[in-house]
C-alpha cells in the first residue's frame, strides 16, 4: 500500500533535489567499471509548474505513460488485465488524475529511444511522465539528459527486498533513474526425457554425450562472454579502457575447442545467429541442451523442457541479466511527483508477484518471487536471480564482443587455435 503523504514531502523537495550532480562511475560487474558517460539533467527552468497537484485549469491532471507492446494493458491476456486493474485502482485513489497511454515499439523507427530524443528536442512538455524502458535504452536516455535522476525523491530502492542485479538495472553512474520491474537472464534449457545428467561445469561437459546449442555467430557473443566473466575475466583495464585478459579468454576458447571435438558444441553451431534459431533447434530435436532466455523458457517452453543455470568453468552459479525499468521524463514537477507515486504503486511486491509471473519474466524482488505458484520454477529463478550480474553497457558490448564472437567462430571452425584466436581478439581492441 502506497503512503500518499509521501507526496507532500516530494513537492517541497523536488525542485531542490532533481538536479543532483552526477559524477560517480557505476560498477556493473564485480570485476570491471563501466566507462564514464556525461549525463545532463533536465534544467529546472524547463519545468512547468501547475497550481494544483491533481487539478489543472482545464480539468484533471494527465499522466502520460509510454509502454512497449508486450506490456499493453489488454483485456485479452491475464498480464494485461492485471496491469489495467492496477492502473484503475490508482486513478480511483487519485480521482483528479487521468492516465493517457501510448504504445511505442522498442527498436523500430519511431520507437522508445527515438521518440524520447525527438520529443525532448521538439516538444519537451509532452514527454512521458512514466515510461517502461529496457536497460540499454535507459542508459542512452539518461546520458542524453532526457530522464530524471530520482535520488532523494524516493526511498523504495533502499528497501532490502530487491535482488542485486535489479538494483543495478536502474542505476547509471550510481544515480537511480527508475524502478526495476522485470528482468531476464541467460539459462540452460534441456529435454528432460533424454538428458539424465546435466553438465554444469567444463569437465562434465567435455565427457557428456549431449549437444549444447547456442548462437555461436551472434555478434554479441553473450554465452562466451558469460563464460569469460564467470572465470574472472575483466573487460576494462586500470585506465578504464575496454580490454580483455588473453589468458582467461584462451581458457574459454580452449574449452570450446575441446567441446567441438567431443561434440558438445559442434562446429555447425556457427550457423546460428539468434536465440530463436537455437530454440527451434531444441524443438526439432537437433540438440539436447540450449542456452536461452528466462522469458523465452517461461513463455514458450514445451512440456518436456526443463531449465537450469548455465554451465561455467567450475560449475558455480553465474549468469548475465538485463531487464525493464519504470522511468520518468516529465517536465512538470507535480506530474513527476505523481509518476513516482504511480511507479511505486506498480512496484508493490504483491502486485509484481502476479503481474511478472503472468508476463513470464525474471522477478526483481525476492518477496515477489516467493509468491509464485510453481515451486520448482520459483527455486530455479531464485538461483538465477541471486547469481545474476548486469550486462555490461551497450558501449562496452559494442567494443569487446565482436572480437570474442570472431574468436569463437574461428575456434569452432578450427580456423585458429585458442591461443592465436585469443591474442588476435585482445589485439583487435588496441586498434583505432
Amino acid at each position: 500500500m502506497i503512503n500518499f503523504s509521501f507526496l507532500s514531502v516530494i513537492r517541497s523537495i523536488i525542485l531542490l533535489t532533481i538536479l543532483l550532480p552526477i559524477t560517480a562511475c557505476d560498477r556493473y560487474l564485480p570485476t570491471q567499471n563501466i566507462p564514464t558517460i556525461s549525463i545532463t539533467a533536465i534544467p529546472t527552468s524547463t519545468l512547468s509548474p501547475s497550481p494544483d497537484l491533481t487539478q489543472t485549469s482545464t480539468g484533471p491532471l494527465t499522466l502520460r505513460i509510454w509502454l512497449p507492446p508486450q506490456f499493453h494493458p489488454s483485456a485479452d491476456i491475464r498480464a494485461g488485465k492485471l496491469l489495467q486493474a492496477r492502473l484503475d485502482e490508482f486513478t480511483q485513489r487519485r480521482p483528479g488524475v487521468r492516465l493517457e497511454l501510448r504504445i511505442k515499439a522498442v527498436n523500430e523507427p519511431g520507437g522508445l529511444l527515438e521518440s524520447l530524443t525527438t520529443t525532448s528536442a521538439a516538444a519537451p512538455q509532452i514527454l512521458p511522465d512514466l515510461v517502461a524502458l529496457p536497460r540499454p535504452i535507459l542508459e542512452t536516455a539518461a546520458a542524453k539528459g532526457v530522464l530524471h535522476p530520482l535520488d532523494g525523491l524516493t526511498n523504495l530502492l533502499d528497501d532490502e527486498d530487491w535482488f542485486e542485479y535489479s538494483r543495478n538495472l536502474a542505476s547509471v553512474q550510481n544515480n537511480n533513474f527508475g524502478f526495476p520491474f522485470a528482468g531476464d537472464a541467460l539459462i540452460m534449457v534441456y529435454r528432460e526425457e533424454i538428458v539424465k545428467q546435466v553438465p554444469l561445469d567444463f569437465a562434465s561437459a567435455l565427457t557428456s554425450t549431449y549437444t549444447l546449442a547456442f548462437p555461436a555467430s551472434d555478434p554479441q557473443a553473450l554465452f562466451p562472454l558469460a563464460l569469460y566473466l564467470s572465470a574472472g575475466g575483466e573487460i576494462q583495464n586500470a585506465q578504464g579502457q575496454p580490454s580483455l585478459n588473453a589468458e582467461i579468454l584462451k581458457d574459454v576458447l580452449a574449452f570450446l575447442h575441446e567441446a567441438q571435438y567431443s561434440g558438445f558444441t559442434p562446429y555447425w553451431l556457427t550457423q546460428y545467429k539468434s536465440d530463436q534459431e537455437v530454440w527451434q533447434a531444441l524443438l526439432e530435436k537437433r540438440c539436447e541442451l540450449i542456452i536461452t532466455w528466462v522469458s523465452r523458457y517461461l513463455n514458450k517452453s514445451p512440456t518436456n523442457a526443463v531449465a537450469t543455470i548455465i554451465p561455467t568453468p567450475r560449475g558455480s552459479a553465474f549468469t548475465l541479466a538485463n531487464g525493464w525499468i519504470w522511468a520518468s521524463a516529465s517536465h512538470h514537477p507535480e506530474n513527476l511527483a505523481l509518476s513516482i507515486e504511480l511507479a511505486e504503486y506498480l512496484s508493490d511486491s504483491d502486485f509484481l508477484a502476479k503481474w511478472i509471473e503472468a508476463l513470464g519474466y525474471l522477478p526483481t524482488r525476492p518477496s515477489a518471487l516467493g509468491a509464485w505458484q510453481d515451486a520448482s520454477v520459483q527455486m530455479l529463478l531464485n538461483q538465477v536471480a541471486s547469481s545474476a550480474y548486469l550486462f555490461p553497457s551497450s558501449e562496452i558490448l559494442a567494443i569487446i564482443t565482436p572480437p570474442i564472437s570472431q574468436a569463437t567462430i574461428q575456434v569452432l571452425k578450427e580456423q585458429k587455435d585458442p591461443y592465436s584466436a585469443a591474442q588476435e581478439a585482445v589485439e583487435a581492441l588496441a586498434k583505432p
